[in-house]
């Protein structure tokens, strides 16, 4: 595994300057809005991580020591030097450095994760789509290019801590007097200060910008699927990696079709001869024009499913189904020619007539005209 310095292509005595504009130069060549692709963006991801290890002076300084952001080498939980514990380091790391002073802070930070939702039609949920999007964020300050000063100027070491960053008092306690370390007042613990801020981003190294970009989405997301856009975020302080965009999807409800899961769901009104005769029937889906086959006899509430026409699954590859249930119409109005047709047709079954209502064998007509009531 390649060392962080390796991976920003500095050497690794390189000054915070030289390891900041490598980091810029490698960002713009692998950024996800220049070069798309899987493999630009795990070496964006590891370019963007070794720039925050090494431009943080306290994390550069155990990193060096240990060969391990985390503080940890050859298995021991401190510095080590082949020969034994470096007290000192151990010291340092209790007590803020050599004399109880930390080194100081840096004014690189990264950006914070945005959140954006995105409303989408439930096709595009079924299929997936490329949707373009308008985000309100900050973004790297062009004047300054992140450096947080006027083009042509620099910062300036601090002459109250000296570049410490901290500065020492005493104070009167119960065990005598004691020297404490705190941040300098003047310089904010940076140890260096800005004579001629940035006039665009006011000495942030950022401003406020809107931006388009275009997110893939894939098809099977439901209301909920979060999609995270590496690097996509807002723009760090001082030059600082941009954090990270979360799209997450709104599908909004369709008109005909519901969805469950990977299946989708709708219902198809048929007239009741055409339940009772069997039919061929036409339904208008996502996927164009389908025909249904309805068999004699088809009753209300029936289901006829049409393998893989559903929504795409997320994992796993496929479709679900396209579950139509038939819904059969009642007629609500018989002129008298269609009612004598129906009374013969009831007579023919054997589902006797009396007073304007079908009784007697209790058959699909009865039930029919019990629900028509008296014509």
């Amino acid at each position: 595994m390649s060392s962080h310095y390796e991976t920003l292509g500095v050497p690794s005595d390189a000054s915070a300057e030289e390891i900041k504009k490598a980091y810029r130069k490698l960002a713009r060549k692998l950024h996800p809005d220049v070069n798309p692709g899987e493999e630009a963006a795990e070496q964006f991801k590891a370019v963007t991580h070794a720039f925050e290890v090494l431009s943080d002076p306290q994390k550069r300084r155990v990193y060096d020591m240990t060969g391990n952001e985390n503080g940890t080498d050859n298995g021991f939980g401190g510095s080590y030097n082949g020969a034994g514990f470096a007290f000192q380091d151990i010291f340092e790391t209790f007590f803020g450095g050599a004399g109880g002073q930390a080194g100081p802070a840096s004014r690189v930070r990264r950006g914070q994760d945005a959140l954006i939702a995105v409303r989408i039609e439930l096709k595009d949920a079924v299929f997936g789509v490329n949707k373009k999007l308008e985000v309100d964020t900050a973004v790297t300050c062009e004047r300054c290019e992140g450096s947080c000063c006027e083009p042509g100027t620099e910062p300036v070491r601090c002459t109250v801590c000296g570049g410490s960053g901290h500065v020492q008092r005493a104070v009167r306690s119960i065990l005598g007097q004691v020297m404490t370390t705190a941040a300098c007042p003047s310089c904010q613990g940076f140890g260096t200060e800005i004579p001629s801020p940035c006039h665009e981003c006011s000495g942030e190294g950022r401003v406020r910008s809107r931006r388009t970009l275009t997110v893939k989405i894939p098809a099977g997301v439901s209301t909920g699927t979060r999609i995270q856009l590496s690097g996509q975020g807002e723009a760090g302080t001082a030059g600082g990696p941009p954090g990270d965009l979360y799209v997450e999807i709104r599908v909004a409800p369709h008109a005909m079709f519901t969805r469950e899961g990977d299946h989708l769901h709708a219902t198809l009104s048929v007239p009741m001869t055409a339940a009772a005769l069997g039919s061929e029937m036409t339904l208008e889906t996502f996927d164009g024009e389908q025909g249904i086959t309805l068999r004699p006899g088809t009753q209300s509430g029936d289901v006829v499913t049409l393998p893989g026409l559903g929504a795409a699954r997320l994992r796993g590859g496929g479709r679900g189904d396209l579950l139509v249930t038939v819904k059969v119409e009642t007629p609500t109005r018989l002129d008298p020619e269609q009612e004598e047709l129906l009374r013969q047709f009831a007579k023919l079954r054997g589902e006797h007539v009396g007073e304007g209502k079908l009784v007697g064998s209790g058959g699909v007509f009865a039930k029919l005209r019990d629900k028509l009531g008296n014509l």
